[in-house]
């Protein structure tokens, strides 16, 4: 009897084809172990996608075919319609049968099939006898061609034999699918019956809208995060006996620790946000965040071009030495001079100016402070770096442990995407940083939400 009350389906396919990887990539759980070895999974185990507390759709790994021949010559022999409990009753204690028994359990009790094959070998005999199984079983069935391998491609080999046994044919890597092939999965899976039609239409639902809600978490993160680190600065006090310059490398040194620390913060929130809880996984090594924030290769490859620095510095006011000074990545404008190159690339992003008693109450006589940051471009460079990660981070596929091939990075003159900002959203980002720096009246109370909706736009143009 159907026991089932959410979507489910059972992920199978002989051992190492990656089904472990396909359902990890599915239900976004990364906690789930995919292994090399064949024969990892040994017992079939349910993990259920939830959205706000609620069942949304299960998917079951389950271990590999080991006797799919003999499996096949005893389904011939006892054909009729309680032909899946049967051949559990009969062989649930024989070791023998004991992989077939357990993956084919979620199918007795009524889940579809997702049948993975690696599309990088061969048809074999057992591949088709495991068909003829599947088949057999009257349960509805899709077929996922999963491509392992650049390197050897027999897709064209497994469709032709596919089409005599499955109700629907799809090309799924789990490597590299991202939440857009998820959704196209799902889409497929609906043409596999059209009973489940339905059902699948409200899962579908309910993963687009869980995307679209962490997507606006991640614009409020990204948001929030530059617009403290654009406001934030230190200050030293000054006595009689203060070295200046060694003051001045103190709190620069600070400042850029502390935006280092909002910027990882930021970082940790949005691969929270798309569960990857488990695997830190590495940058690859062309990525530009593997540079450091204030490193001269980061401002040379992120953020705007030097001609269009010089008409944001013009917009914003009052920075236009800082921008061309960061343009050329020297450290020549006001106390920076005295620092030198001690401090380090960026370290003129930050304005340090003097304070005194009267026009900083509170602070006890004369002190140094570094930022708020007066140069536009540190925004940009922020903004590229949180838009680089998301877009690492969303195409990232769970089901991948090894690292990620290149992609449009490194094919440009400027790598992120703020070059490519029209002079209307220019001026939207020209407005928040001079909201976020204090230099309107009403602190960013129009200019934080213009920003955000920009945000938003180039995350949902990122993630596709």
């Amino acid at each position: 009897m159907n026991q089932i009350t959410v979507p489910e389906f059972a992920v199978m396919g002989h051992p190492n084809e990656g089904k472990s990887s396909v359902v990890s990539t599915l239900t976004e759980d990364d906690k789930i172990k995919v292994s090399q070895v064949p024969g990892e999974t040994t017992v079939s185990r349910a993990y259920t996608v939830k959205i706000d507390d609620r069942e949304i759709i299960r998917f079951v790994d389950t271990p590999g075919f080991q006797a799919p021949r003999q499996t096949l010559a005893w389904f011939r022999e006892h054909p009729g319609p309680d032909l899946l409990d049967k051949f559990i009753s009969t062989f649930k204690t024989d070791a023998f049968f004991a992989d077939e028994c357990e993956l084919l359990t979620p199918v007795a009790r009524g889940a579809g099939i997702i049948y993975v094959v690696d599309g990088s070998r061969p048809v074999r005999e057992d591949d088709l006898a495991e068909m003829e199984i599947l088949r057999l079983t009257g349960r509805p069935r899709m077929a996922v061609i999963n491509s392992k391998s650049l390197e050897r491609d027999y897709t064209d080999q497994w469709k032709q034999e596919f089409r005599k046994y499955f109700n629907v044919i799809r090309v799924f890597n789990s490597n590299r699918a991202d939440f857009y092939e998820r959704i196209r999965m799902l889409e497929s899976l609906k043409a596999i019956d059209q009973d489940w039609e339905q059902g699948l239409e409200r899962v579908i639902s309910a993963f687009k809208g869980d995307w679209d809600k962490r997507n606006r978490m991640a614009c409020a993160y990204i948001t929030h995060g530059i617009e403290k680190a654009v406001g934030f600065s230190l200050s030293g006090k000054i006595t009689p006996a203060t070295d200046q310059v060694t003051l001045k490398e103190e709190l620069t040194r600070a400042y850029q620790q502390e935006i280092r620390k909002m910027e990882k913060k930021m970082f940790s929130h949005i691969r929270s946000l798309f569960r990857h809880n488990l695997y830190d996984y590495p940058l690859p090594e062309y990525s530009v965040l593997r540079h450091d924030l204030f490193s001269e290769q980061t401002w040379e490859m992120l953020g705007l071009s030097r001609k269009q620095l010089a008409t944001a510095g013009a917009v914003v006011g009052g920075t236009m030495g800082a921008v061309l000074d960061t343009a050329a990545a020297g450290l020549t404008f006001g106390v920076f001079t005295a620092i030198g190159s001690a401090i380090g690339a960026g370290s003129a992003l930050a304005g340090i100016r003097r304070l005194t008693k009267k026009n900083s109450p509170g602070l006890g006589g004369d002190r140094l402070q570094v930022g708020p940051n007066e140069n536009i471009q540190f925004m940009y460079v922020l903004m590229d770096r949180a838009l680089l990660y998301y877009a690492h981070i969303t195409r990232r596929s769970h089901g991948r442990r090894d690292m990620p091939e290149p992609d449009r990075e490194g094919k440009m003159e400027k790598m992120g995407v703020s070059s490519g900002l029209t002079p209307a959203q220019q001026k939207v980002c020209s407005r928040f940083f001079r909201g976020a720096r204090g230099k309107v009246m009403i602190r960013g109370k129009k200019a934080a939400p213009e920003f955000a909706l920009l945000i938003q736009e180039l995350l949902e143009k990122e993630g596709r």
